[in-house]
């Protein structure tokens, strides 16, 4: 797979994350509307489809981020050193992506709660 096709692929997985948000945030609507969302159990299930859809937010950010750094990987000759790599990684966005010490945090520790922000 060429580097442009994995990007390509990157930006349609966080178009794909996004557009199943349509449903989900109707789904908050309907669950807002009173009297149902004064009982606590709706409340608290709001809350958590809330905390969700930030994560997805975060996965999309992720992909847009990643192919953004595809990209650019691509147009480099098969000889640049390590340190414009490097240089790419750091340009990018998001601490986990750009902060070597936090690449793959995410998988080393758990919290039980959702990594957002």
């Amino acid at each position: 797979m060429s580097l442009q096709k994995l990007a390509r692929e990157l930006d349609e997985t966080a178009r794909q994350t996004a557009s199943m948000l349509e449903g989900i945030t109707e789904a908050i609507e309907l669950l807002s509307e009173r009297p149902l969302s004064v009982e606590p159990s709706v409340r608290q299930a709001i809350q958590m489809i809330v905390t969700a859809l930030q994560g997805q937010d975060r996965i999309e950010q992720r992909c847009h981020n990643m192919a953004l750094a595809v990209r650019q990987f691509a147009l480099l000759p098969p000889t640049a050193p390590d340190s414009v790599y490097d240089e790419i990684w750091a340009s990018l966005t998001l601490d986990e992506l750009r902060v070597p010490s936090l690449s793959g945090i995410a998988a080393q520790r758990s919290t039980g709660d959702a990594e957002l922000f």
